[in-house]
């Protein structure tokens, strides 16, 4: 569990940087189709620091999010057989799992309690790809829950 506590510091570095709101958004990206770290720790910094610029990060924070979640989602959609691997690795195959079994009952409802959920969103945009859910609504669902 090192290398999660040297991003941690890493990420750390990056919410003082001038760039700050550059990683924010890549962060944020990432985190909703790989990255294992919430831009949570990037993004409480940031509003702190420059609290009169806090809805234009949770925006970037939530654009990149939802851009990030169509990437997972074409990570599962055009990619699933490798990524199973990786969900084993990263502890994440019974949440996919779950996941799955939600967007078989719930379909859109799925991805929107995603943003309320414990588990990771990444979790469900990958999910999404992979069950070919309709791309229009994820987007939509993943906008409103995000």
């Amino acid at each position: 569990m090192r290398l999660f506590s040297q991003l941690f510091d890493r990420v750390m570095a990056w919410s003082r940087h001038p760039q700050a709101p550059w990683y924010l958004g890549g962060l944020s990206f990432a985190e909703s189709s790989f990255f294992p770290i919430t831009p949570d720790v990037i993004l409480a910094p940031m509003v702190l620091a420059k609290q009169e610029r806090a809805w234009g990060f949770a925006t970037l924070t939530t654009v990149t999010s939802v851009l990030g979640g169509i990437a997972g989602f074409a990570i599962g959609a055009l990619a699933i057989d490798a990524v199973i691997p990786l969900l084993e690795r990263f502890g994440y195959v019974e949440a996919f799992e779950r996941a799955r079994a939600w967007f078989e009952e719930w379909g859109f409802w799925a991805i929107l309690a995603a943003g309320f959920s414990p588990i990771p969103y990444k979790v469900f945009s990958i999910a999404a790809g992979a069950m070919s859910m309709a791309l229009l609504p994820f987007a939509a669902a993943s906008l409103v829950g995000r």
